[in-house]
């Protein structure tokens, strides 16, 4: 099952689930209120029953029900009147017309047993029907998704078909606008220079699209990071020339998917190159502190920090909008933090934690 498909089953069970659950405990709640207040009702009538055969002579066999006789002062009596004790009940009725009174009590441990059992059963009862309604809540969840999940895959492989045969075409392309740039009547040419920075565009948003494709089964293995970091410089540092690249390098391996995090760093180093400062000299650096990674520069710096990782934000024409999502959306991937702070016109530093 797919990271998305997780996410949907997870929140679908949960809702259904969740709602049958409560009800069936509400339920079960109500349920024991009333029958406790049946068993009260019950002991109640016992011990009026046992009054009543009392002063008819004809007391109950075999009752653990005690009385005794007590002239007492009850101002606003109430027949009603039947008082939970700790360990047993209470109840007080008229005796004669002498203000004498007989006070009934009675165990409270046949009626704790009951209760004991009512609990018991309920409990029994609802795990058998959590147990049910899981079941149930499960295959729908499977079943209600089921289409949405054969949409998904569908749309999955038409991607990875169409960026697989995009591909080619643009290394072609690229390859094609390196030997015209060797031709001397084409070797400064603005509108050819255009051309070749667009195509390394498209060529960047294929290789981000194309690892995106995989963010839901990327292998994890323990690469060294500033192998990875290093490989990237190397490329960066012919295509922008003007920018002084530092790294301090440590060893540092970490479980993560080298083509993945080999993306992240390209698209990171990447943007603090492109929009390096033209001020003043333009720098990158690389360097870790513990399990940080830090990628500072001191380029143009970010308007709004906050936004940057949103899907489509973008601050400047030139950007798609799409990198940094990606980026964002690789590290979650791989269970690996990513943060930023930034400020106009001084740089950024991004931050990356390894777990």
């Amino acid at each position: 099952m797919l990271r998305h498909d997780k996410k949907a089953f997870i929140k679908f069970f949960s809702i259904y689930f969740g709602s049958v659950a409560l009800l069936i405990l509400i339920s079960g709640h109500f349920y024991y209120l009333e029958q406790k207040k049946e068993f009260l009702k019950d002991e109640n009538f016992e011990m009026l029953d046992y009054a009543r055969m009392f002063k008819t002579k004809t007391p109950k066999q075999n009752t653990d029900i005690t009385h005794k006789i007590k002239k007492m002062d009850f101002s606003n009596f109430n027949i009603g009147n039947f008082e939970i004790k700790k360990d047993y009940f209470v109840k007080y009725i008229p005796h004669n017309w002498k203000d004498e009174y007989m006070i009934i009590k009675k165990p409270k441990k046949l009626f704790d047993e009951k209760i004991f059992n009512l609990k018991s059963k309920i409990i029994i009862s609802q795990i058998l029907l959590l147990g049910i309604f899981a079941s149930i809540s499960y295959f729908l969840s499977k079943m209600a998704l089921r289409p949405m999940h054969e949409a998904v895959v569908r749309l999955d492989n038409f991607s990875k078909d169409l960026i697989h045969d995009i591909n080619t075409p643009i290394t072609s392309i690229l390859l094609n606008m390196k030997l015209l740039k060797k031709d001397k009547n084409f070797a400064s040419n603005k509108y050819l220079d255009r051309i070749s920075q667009n195509v390394k565009d498209i060529h960047s948003l294929n290789s981000n699209l194309t690892i995106l494709l995989k963010e839901n089964s990327l292998n994890m293995q323990n690469v060294d990071i500033f192998k990875v970091i290093n490989d990237t410089i190397e490329l960066y540092k012919k295509e922008y020339p003007k920018i002084r690249f530092e790294i301090l390098e440590v060893e540092y391996f970490a479980n993560v998917n080298e083509d993945a995090f080999r993306q992240i760093i390209s698209n990171l180093i990447s943007n603090a190159s492109k929009y390096s400062s033209r001020d003043k000299e333009a720098f990158v650096k690389i360097y870790m502190n513990k399990d940080i990674l830090y990628i500072e520069d001191n380029g143009i710096g970010i308007k709004n920090p906050s936004s940057v990782f949103l899907r489509d934000y973008k601050e400047h024409e030139s950007g798609h909008g799409i990198g940094l999502d990606i980026t964002k959306r690789l590290c979650d991937a791989m269970n690996i933090k990513i943060d930023v702070v930034s400020k106009e016109n001084e740089g950024s530093c991004f931050k990356i934690t390894f777990n």
